[in-house]
This record gives structure tokens, C-alpha cells and sequence, in this order.
């Protein structure tokens, strides 16, 4: 039957898609073989996926090793869509890491999804990632290098093959025998082309050359390691269990699977766990540049980060904001289920009372079946449903996390009137977005980030709001208690902690069409099932478009 794929969201209004994150990843070890459930890991690591499902509805994967091989079950759609209960019970073992995804880099299809993984000389990895790297395009090159020196394919130069037809679709060059087009199936490669080293020897190895943001959990059939980059981007914690170990994307899934937080794991550190217990490496020093986007919008708000609580983070945003923008209002909403606690902030900060104006359907994006174009035009009301009783004659103050296009803005502030509000004043939790994200977030192109061309009054004009304010970055970054160095703000101030390669060595298929140049160039003919070299391809021209 087909699977869901979690994108209803962006099918009921495709020129209003929010950020996304890249994915959510998990991993757990368990020292318990006497007697215990087999399936219990798989489970364990199952809980784990479905409380960071809010990080990925693409695709979801477990992999579980019981010591002499590895096992990976993966498809497309929820968690709850791809694992059952007879899903779980074949996952047998002691030793489990899950990944559930948005895509960053690479198409959403099967042949993408997570974990990734690799036989090696000792045996096998499987590894999931959340982030995305920007240095792909060199990456693949060093694939290319250790695949063409150990002799594991060959290229004659002629024109296209079947095979070589095959490796085109899968976004190869033509050297290196690729699954998938991700930045995450180039990790695995690296990690599996060390045939004299251990993987925890060759991670060492193969970890300092990446560039951008990842989180990483891997495993081999004994051993299983999380590595973090050296800005720390991307969060991932570790957790203890009475008889094993976690690891997370956000301390939340360790609370649902009865973990107690140990610590998050250091930028630049790798630690690896087996029966010998834990041990920890650094492969570089730490840099730290947390995402202050997590704060906003993509953490959940019963996370803790750098060990505040996120929800708290986010009511002092909104006590702040009704300090940096005060409004004269009658009652203060929040456009669930994100701007909910700047909402109750705001309310707190002003005197204004706080109140439900909105009702959000919570089962959006969670069916596979395809909205028709009335059903598009529907557009915000199969998401939220105002209160009349509510709404009618009140003078609103509406809080939300970020403005990205403003066409949901522009929407729900026409809805509000339509329900009888005299005033409605929006209020954003966050700094205007006017810059793309390289380092695991969906973002607009600047062409299509509001912010990025208009001013704030201009914005205003364009939602038809009463009155529009943001939080300033300093007052955000004062709410999480972090220091302004230790975080990275790319997205509001343009400034990319991480350096960028060229424009043309970005973007979301830079995977797929990289084969379709490169044979391109070489002089050969190109296969029917190619894709298309088209100008602005995901991100790569982000940086230089108006």
C-alpha cells in the first residue's frame, strides 16, 4: 500500500513551506544479553524516532546489530507508518541506532533514506546523520580517489553503460559504487574505506575532513560511537540507562525512553560504547556555534539545550518582545502549536490576558493522499480553525515563531478579520530570516524570504496587519542564557560560522546533477533517465540571487 510521506503540509500550499530540519538521530546499547528481550532495543530506539518525529517526516530507518551481523529496515513515511509490530520483532540484538528524515541533501526517495550502510573489511557499518555537510563535492572526490586506488571499480571512459547508467541515477561519477545521493552516503563510504584500520581507527580518520554541520550515530556489530562537529551545530546528548546507554538528537527522547541525561556530546568529540564501556576521543577542538534556530522553532519545547529549558527559553522571548514591542491590545493568541510559549510570555510580559484563539488540526501532514486543488485552496484553514467566540471584537495580539515567505501570515491575518477581530498585531519570536541555512535546515532562497527584500513596515503592508515586530537578535540570544559567540546565526546576521564553497558546489541535488556534469563535460552521451542541468538548483545560487 503507499506510504505516507509526511509532506501535506507542503502540498496544501507549496509557496508557504516553513524551515525543516534535516533529521532526527538515535542510538542505544544495551549490556544486557542474559535473558532480556531481544526486540527491545529496536523498540527502545523506535519510542526514541517517534519522539523526534517533529525533526523528519520523510523517511525513517532502525538498524540492529546482535553481534554478527547488522540489520537495517527503512521506508518511506512516519514513524508509526513504517514500523509495526511485526517490523520490531524481527529487529533482534543488543545494539541499535534510528534516523528519521527531512532531506537536505539528496532527493526524498528510498534509495535516501537512513541509516546508510556499508559492509567493510572487519565486517559492516550503519550510520545516521542530522545536519549537512559543505564539502560534499570533495568529499566525493577522496571516494573517488580510495575507490580508483583499491581498485574496486573501473572506468573505461566510453560511453554510458548500463552499469554506469545505474551509477548516474544513484549520483555517482563513474569511480565509487554510491547508494544514494546524500552527504550521508559519502560519510559511510569514507568510514568503510579503511580495509587495515577499525572504524573506530578510521572515523579518527575520516571525521576532521568533514566540513559543515553533523550529528553523527554509527555502528559497527559491537561498538556503537556518536561524533559531533566541531561548531557543535547540530545538538546530540548521551543518556544512561540501568543496564546501556543513549544517544539523541534532543534530551526529550531520552526522557520518553526513561534515560537520564548524562551530558551532550562535546563539539569535536567521538565516543564510542561496548562491552568494555565508554570511551571518549576528540577529533578536534571545539568551536561551538549551536543553532539558534533550535531555540525558535525546531527543538521540542521540553528539550533542554546547554541545559536550559527551551519552552523557558521561549517564554522569556515573548516577555522580552512585549518589553521591545508593546501593543494595545484586548488579548494575545498564539498560532499553535510553536508560538505558544512566547505567546504565554508576551502575556506575562504586557498584562494583556493570554487566550485560545486559534485550533490547530494536529494530523496534518500524516495521510498519503494527494490534496486536489480545491482542497489547496483551502490552504491554512486544514491546519488552524479560528474561535469566533473568541476572536469576535477583540483587538489581537498574534504571536508566531518566524515569518519565512508571509503568505501563511498574509492568510491567517485575513482569517482573523473574517472572524470579526477589530485589530490584529503580530508579534515573531524570532529576527527577521533574510539568509539561506547550509548546515541542515530547509530554508527559501533570499529570492523568496520575505525579509530579505522588504522592511518591516513593507512586510506589514504585505500581511495586512496592524501592527508587525520582531525580537531583535540581541534580545533572542540574551533569552537562551548563551553567550552571542557561541551560536550560530547565520540565518538572521549572514554570518556563516562555517566556510562556504563556491556557489556551484552547494545545494540540495548538488549529488544528482554532479554525474550529469561531469559526464557532460567529458564529451559522453547522457542516459534518457538523466536529470536536467537547470540554473538554481536547490541552494547553489542562495547566496547570489536578488
Amino acid at each position: 500500500m503507499p506510504r505516507g510521506d509526511g509532506r501535506l503540509n507542503h502540498d496544501l500550499d507549496p509557496a508557504e513551506k516553513g524551515p525543516q530540519d534535516s533529521c532526527g538521530v538515535f542510538g542505544v546499547w544495551s549490556g544486557d544479553r542474559s535473558g532480556a528481550d531481544p526486540t527491545e532495543v529496536a523498540k527502545l530506539t523506535y519510542f526514541g524516532l517517534y519522539a523526534l518525529q517533529h525533526r523528519g517526516q520523510e523517511s525513517a530507518g532502525i538498524a540492529v546489530s546482535n553481534g554478527s551481523q547488522i540489520l537495517v529496515y527503512k521506508d518511506m513515511g512516519l514513524v508509526a507508518q513504517v514500523f509495526d509490530e511485526s517490523h520490531l520483532s524481527s529487529l533482534r540484538g543488543h545494539l541499535a541506532i534510528g534516523h528519521t528524515r527531512y532531506s537536505t541533501t539528496g532527493s526524498s526517495v528510498w534509495e535516501n533514506a537512513q541509516p546508510t550502510f556499508r559492509s567493510t573489511a572487519a565486517g559492516s557499518v550503519a550510520l545516521g546523520h542530522n545536519g549537512n555537510l559543505t564539502n560534499t563535492s570533495e568529499l566525493l572526490e577522496l571516494v573517488e580517489k580510495r575507490a580508483a586506488e583499491s581498485g574496486q571499480l573501473t572506468y573505461d571512459g566510453s560511453g554510458p553503460t548500463q552499469d554506469e547508467t545505474r551509477r548516474w541515477r544513484a549520483g555517482v561519477r563513474g569511480h565509487a559504487a554510491m547508494h544514494s545521493t546524500t552527504d550521508t552516503e559519502i560519510v559511510t563510504a569514507l568510514l568503510a574505506s579503511y580495509p587495515d584500520r577499525s572504524l573506530e581507527q578510521a572515523a579518527l580518520e575520516v571525521l576532521p575532513q568533514l566540513r559543515g554541520a553533523f550529528s553523527l550515530v554509527f555502528m559497527d556489530e559491537e561498538t556503537l560511537y556518536a561524533a559531533r562537529d566541531p561548531q557543535g551545530i547540530r545538538p546530540l546528548v548521551l543518556g544512561r540507562l540501568e543496564r546501556g546507554w543513549v544517544v539523541a538528537s534532543e534530551t526529550a527522547a531520552l526522557d520518553i525512553v526513561g534515560a537520564a541525561q548524562v551530558r551532550e556530546i562535546e563539539p569535536g568529540e567521538l565516543i564510542a560504547i561496548d562491552a568494555h564501556g565508554l570511551r571518549s576521543s576528540r577529533f578536534a577542538d571545539a568551536a561551538p556555534k549551536g543553532c539558534l534556530f533550535e531555540y525558535v522553532y525546531l527543538a521540542r519545547p521540553d528539550t533542554k539545550i546547554a541545559g536550559r529549558s527551551v519552552h523557558a527559553t521561549r517564554v522569556e522571548v515573548g516577555r522580552k518582545l512585549a518589553i521591545e514591542a508593546p501593543a494595545d491590545a484586548d488579548l494575545v493568541i498564539p498560532v499553535p502549536e510553536s508560538g505558544t510559549p512566547a505567546a504565554v510570555g508576551y502575556s506575562q510580559g504586557s498584562g494583556i490576558p493570554y487566550g485560545l484563539g486559534l485550533v490547530k488540526n494536529s494530523y496534518v501532514g500524516r495521510t498519503f493522499i494527494q490534496p486536489s486543488q480545491t482542497i489547496r485552496q483551502l490552504g491554512i484553514r486544514l491546519k488552524l480553525n479560528p474561535l469566533r467566540e473568541v476572536i469576535a471584537g477583540q483587538r489581537l495580539v498574534v504571536v508566531d515563531d518566524s515569518i519565512v515567505r508571509g503568505n501563511t501570515q498574509r492568510a491567517l491575518v485575513r482569517m482573523l478579520r473574517e472572524a470579526g477581530a477589530a485589530e490584529v498585531h503580530v508579534r515573531i519570536s524570532s529576527p527577521p530570516v533574510k539568509w539561506p541555512c547550509f548546515y541542515g535546515i530547509d530554508f527559501a532562497s533570499p529570492a523568496e524570504l520575505v525579509a530579505n527584500g522588504l522592511s518591516v513596515e513593507e512586510i506589514r503592508v504585505s500581511i495586512d496587519a496592524d501592527s508587525l515586530a520582531y525580537i531583535s537578535l540581541e534580545g533572542l540570544v540574551e533569552a537562551t542564557e548563551q553567550p552571542m559567540d557561541n551560536l550560530c546565526r547565520a540565518c538572521f546576521d549572514g554570518v556563516y560560522p562555517v566556510a562556504l564553497p563556491e556557489p556551484e558546489l552547494l545545494g540540495k541535488h548538488l549529488l544528482e546533477l554532479e554525474p550529469v556534469a561531469h559526464a557532460a563535460s567529458a564529451g559522453h552521451a547522457l542516459p534518457a533517465s538523466a536529470p536536467t542541468l537547470v540554473g538554481g538548483a536547490g541552494a547553489a545560487d542562495a547566496l547570489t540571487r536578488p
